[in-house]
């Protein structure tokens, strides 16, 4: 995964025309996240769905390309079962947090007030459990939106995104001819997205 989005960065790059650097812009993020259902060995969890809100800061390397830091949070319930059987009932509260570094690539569609974008990012989530306190995990995000630009130094930022965490869960063990082979057990969860973003660029 890490080698394909070393790609996408890369094309991204090379896709950029050199413009105006140097503009910085803080994104207040809010978004609604759909449910997902996180499958392990003996059982799962139901991430449910809810609102989702975070703040970004963007750096414009060039005015079509940027780099950004930012913060993502949902609270959410987390029900997890083994079998049929909920083994959390009224104690299933939690969060999924995001830390993540993204790239973002615009491009001029002949509108001075609309840009589309297609962008993607890695950091490192965080989840927040009662009964097991914080996990923190490797975490990617791909986004594809558009900017709506206004006449002032706000502007609206309308996308669909997909977020995605991954943590090891154990061991599955596979006997072969040699011996057993133990292979390391991951849970995912993805969680997509329709959302808004309200900027402010501090360079307009």
């Amino acid at each position: 995964m890490k080698n394909y989005f070393l790609i996408f960065v890369l094309v991204l790059s090379f896709s950029a025309k050199a413009q105006e650097s140097g503009s910085l812009s803080l994104n207040l993020y809010g978004g609604y996240n759909f449910s997902d259902k996180v499958s392990f060995d003996m059982g799962y969890v139901n991430v449910k769905d809810g609102f989702q809100w975070g703040v970004g800061l963007e750096y414009f390397v060039q005015k079509y390309s940027s780099v950004e830091l930012k913060y993502l949070r949902i609270d959410t319930k987390m029900e997890a079962f083994v079998g049929n059987t909920q083994i959390n009932a009224g104690d299933d509260k939690g969060a999924v947090n995001n830390i993540l570094v993204d790239f973002t690539q615009y491009f001029d569609a002949g509108s001075t007030k609309l840009l589309p974008y297609i962008g993607g990012g890695l950091g490192m989530g965080i989840v927040e459990t009662p009964k097991n306190g914080n996990e923190t995990t490797f975490a990617w995000d791909i986004k594809l939106g558009a900017k709506i630009k206004t006449s002032s130094a706000v502007s609206v930022n309308l996308h669909a995104y997909l977020q995605s965490m991954s943590s090891a869960v154990g061991n599955d063990i596979f006997y072969t001819w040699y011996g057993p082979v133990y292979v390391t057990d991951y849970a995912t969860l993805y969680q997509f997205g329709l959302g808004a973003v309200i900027s402010y660029n501090f360079k307009n």
